[in-house]
């Protein structure tokens, strides 16, 4: 049974290494040793995670009591976080929080969604409607990562 509910402050560490074991477990048949390093870096202060957490207020997919996923939608329609547990890969997760997602957008009345998306999400957003505007090129503690700005208007 999945449900998603808001996030909580006791939630930060939780949501930190669900984020870590996804990029070093998931995105890493996509991107380098060193450029999953420098994403989800062992030295990121737990405090600056949990205070980006705050600020982005997520949701959460909980199966059986344990985070399975989680996102969060802006105000301007930007899907900052989305991330699932690597042991819940391919299991309906992602696509119960991208409904969440497409219901809140409806509620608040977003005529579009954004989102920089990593090649290893890339098909998934595709899958959902979402187009490509442009490929980029980010730097993160030194690594050059390419992700793909990507949107989807209603």
């Amino acid at each position: 049974m999945l449900r998603i509910r808001d996030y909580q402050e006791e939630d930060c560490h939780e949501l930190w290494e669900l984020f870590y074991n996804t990029i070093h477990f998931v995105n890493i048949k996509d991107y380098s040793k060193s450029q999953v390093e420098a994403w989800a870096s062992k030295e990121i202060k737990r405090s600056d995670w949990c205070s980006v957490l705050t600020k982005n207020n997520p949701f959460l997919a909980i199966v059986d009591g344990k985070v399975a996923g989680y996102s969060d939608l802006q105000s301007d329609g930007l899907i900052d976080h989305f991330y699932c547990n690597h042991e819940y890969q391919g299991k309906g997760v992602g696509s119960a929080l991208m409904q969440y997602i497409f219901d809140e957008s409806t509620s608040r009345g977003l005529s579009k969604l954004y989102a920089h998306v990593s090649m290893t999400a890339k098909p998934f957003f595709e899958s959902f409607g979402f187009q490509i505007v442009a490929e980029q090129k980010v730097n993160v503690r030194g690594e050059k990562l390419t992700n793909y700005l990507m949107e989807k208007v209603s």
